[in-house]
């Protein structure tokens, strides 16, 4: 039977890189016989009242027998998944991966390998003086640079290497109430690391990313990169990040250790997938749709 399938991205976002994605993933189905259509996350609206939940379409098509959510609308993933429509990822990964402190919670509950990290505190906005002394021990458990992240942010951007407490302070300060992480800076993995595509069980493709200026490797933030030929325990590694947030795929970041074991960096649900096939020539899309097409 013949599979009919929506690929949702998000339509206030500027730049081409979403529907470049979305399109990428529909010419994946074509080839496999999938038919789909496109759609921006602000052409289907939610509603609820005592009779349930429904949509609101801008355009009236056929219900999906699958959706490809390329997007963070959580509430919009939640609601198609309310109406029984299979949704890949599903919302709660997407949810996950879209919070750095839910995914190293999720990471550190299975005892994988990621860098020692201290959550920061709820602070509400409006705040006027943010009390900084709870921060006067973190020497007791790093050593300086240390790596600040806020919670919320793609592409290597909102990651701030902080070289001193006065540092820490005045970054925190700044940050105040957007939710962050500090952590142990990987100095052996200083501008580089590998993104290793997973689909279900397996990787499908893998690059090595390298910044001569930078210590994040982000491609996106000046990084070059090539092809790479990852090990069985970073294999391991990256398939097992990938199920402990509840991710169907994903693109996984692994850092090098001192004594080169794949620590990981960050997971991320709607990993972007031009940059690998220009590196690789792998698409990455193609084993996408072929999975999701073997699951409805």
């Amino acid at each position: 039977m013949r599979k009919y399938g929506w690929i949702i991205y998000n339509g206030h976002l500027p730049g081409g890189k979403f529907l470049d994605f979305a399109e990428w993933m529909q010419d994946a189905a074509k080839r496999l016989g999938i038919t789909t259509d496109v759609i921006k996350n602000n052409h289907l609206l939610s509603i609820l009242g005592s009779t349930g939940v429904s949509l609101i379409e801008r355009a009236k098509h056929q219900r999906p027998d699958f959706v490809l959510f390329g997007d963070k609308d959580i509430n919009l993933a939640k609601q198609l998944e309310l109406l029984n429509i299979p949704v890949f990822n599903s919302s709660d990964a997407i949810e996950i991966s879209d919070n750095k402190i839910s995914t190293y919670q999720r990471l550190a509950a299975k005892k994988l390998p990621i860098p020692r990290t201290i959550v920061g505190p709820k602070i509400f906005p409006g705040v006027k003086e943010i009390d900084t002394s709870s921060f006067d021990m973190i020497e007791n458990y790093f050593n300086f640079p240390v790596v600040v992240k806020e919670a919320y942010g793609s592409f290597g951007e909102q990651v701030y290497l902080v070289h001193s407490k006065q540092g820490l302070i005045d970054r925190i300060s700044e940050i105040r109430d957007r939710p962050f992480v500090i952590q142990e800076f990987i100095s052996s993995s200083y501008g580089i690391d590998i993104r290793l595509n997973v689909v279900g069980d397996e990787v499908v493709a893998s690059m090595l990313r390298n910044s001569t200026d930078d210590f994040r490797a982000n491609v996106s933030a000046g990084g070059t990169m090539k092809s790479y030929q990852p090990s069985k325990v970073e294999i391991e590694t990256a398939i097992a990040a990938t199920k402990a947030i509840g991710a169907d795929f994903a693109g996984v970041d692994l850092l090098f250790g001192p004594n080169k074991e794949p620590i990981i960096c960050e997971i991320n649900s709607n990993a972007h997938i031009r940059n690998i096939y220009d590196c690789t020539n792998i698409n990455v899309a193609e084993y996408i749709m072929d999975y999701i097409f073997k699951r409805c």
